[in-house]
Formats: C-alpha cells, sequence, structure tokens
C-alpha cells in the first residue's frame, strides 16, 4: 500500500474559502519542497497527489483510520494519508492507530477481517500463525505470508465457507458448525492450516454425517447377495459403516466380512453364519440372530441391546475365543447358547437371559450382571472377578458357583 502524508496549511496570500494552501509529503518527508494551489474538494487533493506521486490517489484518510469525504472536515496542521483504494493501513510509529494488530485475509474471493494475535495465540504451529508470526531470529518456524491482493488482503485459496468455522474457533475457542456446512469439508482446512486442536472433534463429527447420509439408503438383502456373488473368496469383503439396518440377510453365509460401524438394526440374521465377522462397534440392537454361527467373531463394543441370540454358537473347536468385550447386552436374549472361553469382560448384561448358556471359562471379569438370569448356565471355571451380581438368578445351575471356580 502506497501511503503518503498531506499537511494543510493556512494560505498567506489566499484568504478565500475556496482556496487552500496544501503542502504535500510522501512518508512524512517534504519531497522538493513544491506548494499546491487546490480547491476545497477532496477530488482536487486527490488529483495533486497522484501527480506528485506519481499514484493513483483515490482515498484520504485521518490517523485515525477514518476516511475524509470533504475538504471541511480538514483542519489546520493535520496529517492526512492517501491510498490507491486500499483499507487505512497505519505506519508503526508514535501517530500510529491502535489498529496495527489487525489484519485483512482474502480466503477464495471472501475477505476476514481479524487480528494477529487472534491467528497465533490458540494454535501456535499452525500455518497461520506460522505467517503472521514476528520476523526475528527467535521465529524459526516463520513462513512468508502469502501474496496481497491489490487491496492489501492476504490471498489464500481455500474454501471460505469452510475456513469460517476455523477462524472462529481461533476467536473463541468454540467448534460450532452450522446445519449446512459440511463437518468434512471443515475436516480438510483445519489439517491444511495445520489447526490441530479441532481435528479429533471434526473427524467423529464427520463419522456421524457420513452415517446420517447413509442412513437414507439402507441396503437390502439383494445388494449383499450381488456384493458376496461379485467378491472373489480370496479377497475381504467390506461392508464397514454401511446401513442396513432392517434388513433380512437370514441364514446367509456371511463369514468373514467387515462390518465394522455398520447399522444392523432390527436386522434378521436367523441361521446366519457370521463366523470370523468384524462386527467391532456395530449397532445390532432388536436384531434377530436366533441360531445364528458366531465362531470367532469379533464384537468389541458392538451394541446387542434386546437382540435376541437365542441357541447362538459362539464356541470355536480350534479353540479361538469369540471376542465381545466391552459388548452391550442389556436385555438380550442368549438362553441356551453355547458361550464356551467367550470374552465378555466389562460387557452390560444387565437384564440379559442367559438361562441354560454354556459359559464355561468365559471371561466375565468386570461385566455387569445385574438381574441377569443365570438359571441353568454351566459357569465352570468361569472368570467373574469383580462383576456386578447383584440381583443377579443362579438356580439350577450345572455346577455349583464357588468363588474358587469361578474367580481366578
Amino acid at each position: 500500500m502506497t501511503i503518503v502524508q498531506i499537511i494543510n496549511c493556512d494560505c498567506d496570500n489566499y484568504s478565500t474559502v475556496a482556496m487552500k494552501r496544501v503542502i504535500l509529503f510522501k512518508n512524512g518527508t517534504d519531497v522538493n519542497g513544491k506548494v499546491f494551489m487546490v480547491t476545497h474538494s477532496v477530488d482536487e487533493i486527490l488529483k495533486a497527489a497522484s501527480k506528485k506521486f506519481n499514484i493513483s490517489a483515490s482515498r484520504i484518510f485521518t490517523p485515525q483510520g477514518g476516511e475524509v469525504d470533504d475538504v471541511k472536515l480538514i483542519r489546520d496542521d493535520d496529517v492526512l494519508y492517501v491510498s490507491c483504494g486500499e483499507e487505512f493501513i497505519p505506519k508503526d510509529n508514535n501517530s500510529v492507530s491502535r489498529n496495527h494488530d489487525w489484519i485483512t485475509l482474502n480466503v477464495g474471493g471472501k475477505l476476514f477481517t481479524t487480528t494477529k494475535s487472534t491467528l497465533i495465540q490458540k494454535e501456535p504451529m499452525s500455518m497461520l500463525a506460522r505467517m503472521f508470526m514476528e520476523n526475528d531470529d527467535s521465529s524459526e518456524f516463520r513462513i512468508p505470508p502469502s501474496k496481497q491482493d491489490s487491496n492489501g488482503a492476504f490471498l489464500i485459496d481455500r474454501s471460505s465457507a469452510y475456513f469460517e468455522p476455523i477462524l472462529n474457533y481461533l476467536r473463541h475457542g468454540q467448534l460450532i458448525l452450522d446445519n449446512n456446512i459440511s463437518a468434512a469439508g471443515v475436516l480438510e482446512e483445519a489439517r491444511f492450516f495445520g489447526i490441530d486442536g479441532i481435528i479429533n472433534s471434526l473427524e467423529e463429527m464427520a463419522l456421524v454425517e457420513k452415517q446420517k447420509r447413509k442412513g437414507t439408503d439402507a441396503l437390502t438383502r439383494r445388494d449383499v447377495l450381488k456384493a458376496i456373488l461379485s467378491t472373489p473368496a480370496s479377497s475381504e469383503l467390506r461392508f464397514q459403516g454401511v446401513n442396513l439396518a432392517g434388513a433380512d440377510l437370514s441364514r446367509l453365509d456371511l463369514r468373514n466380512i467387515n462390518f465394522k460401524y455398520a447399522n444392523l438394526r432390527g436386522c434378521n440374521l436367523v441361521g446366519a453364519n457370521l463366523s470370523g465377522c468384524c462386527l467391532e462397534r456395530a449397532d445390532l440392537s432388536f436384531a434377530n440372530l436366533e441360531n445364528a454361527q458366531l465362531v470367532c467373531v469379533k464384537m468389541l463394543c458392538a451394541n446387542l441391546e434386546a437382540a435376541n441370540l437365542h441357541s447362538c454358537n459362539f464356541e470355536d473347536p480350534g479353540g479361538l475365543s469369540a471376542n465381545m468385550e466391552g459388548v452391550n447386552l442389556k436385555g438380550a436374549n442368549l438362553e441356551g447358547s453355547n458361550m464356551a472361553a467367550v470374552n465378555l469382560r466389562v460387557a452390560t448384561l444387565k437384564n440379559a437371559i442367559l438361562k441354560n448358556c454354556d459359559l464355561r471359562s468365559a471371561v466375565l471379569a468386570g461385566a455387569d450382571l445385574e438381574s441377569c438370569d443365570l438359571s441353568g448356565s454351566d459357569l465352570h471355571e468361569a472368570n467373574l472377578r469383580g462383576a456386578n451380581w447383584k440381583n443377579a438368578a443362579f438356580e439350577l445351575m450345572q455346577t455349583p458357583l464357588h468363588m474358587s471356580q469361578t474367580v481366578r
């Protein structure tokens, strides 16, 4: 930006209001000491400044940043600044206004005005902070600022819509997205600018956003069969994060398929073979898995609340255990299931029905068994250390429940 000073003085020889003697100074220095005779109009002053300094002067400002549009506002001995159309940017000296910390960013064609301290304080190692940190010997991480447009704003070729929530986060520390803003889009901008403090939150929000989008187009039995038939036996079939809510997948061979994070709520899986499947954090609430094969299944933190798992088989003849650590089986029906050696550590089994289940050598350490019905079940050598047995039913058990047998 071109900054020039204009000093307005009294006129000794011309006392009329219409004429003023204006001495023009460039950067605070009298240039050739030339005196201009101009009328009372701002346009005449701008023309004189343009001619004097070979610029296209179009705006006049006071030291406080106010724009002068009427010559009557000019007082004798005022120090004024002219520019070629840019906003007022004061010089860093005793006569500078308090606006020296303010900068303007041109992000994707939209202007954002903020302060350097806003960009630096919360995320000091971000790209924005490194662009505008002080240029001294200790700033080894500093990177050059981007180019500026004709108005002096720093050009950044990124999405303005996704940048705005990031700037607001830097201002007040809260990540707030409007309903029409994609979390995935803001996530990409956060990664680009190096705003590490919100990346984890945005990743979670983007995942939820993705799952909601898929909620409108649940896959059907035909879609699953088509995928199975078109996938070679040597390749892994992935339904990770897909929506299969309410689908009829009964009696299908689904072995070794990756259903991680999938929505299988209310799904019909009667008699299905799910051996070796990854169902980690999948939603199987209210699903019907009666007589399903669940050998070596991976169900870490899966949601099976109120699901029907009557007469399911979890036991692997080869000795590998199904991993259901942290699973939610609240109110689920597992009556008559073969669950030998299954890992149910810290699982929630409150109000679950496990009547006549084979739980030999099962790991139930830290599990919530409150009001769980275990009558008639075989808990020989099961690990119940730290489990919550409050109001649990153990009547008619095949082996007596002794601490020496069940706690290890």
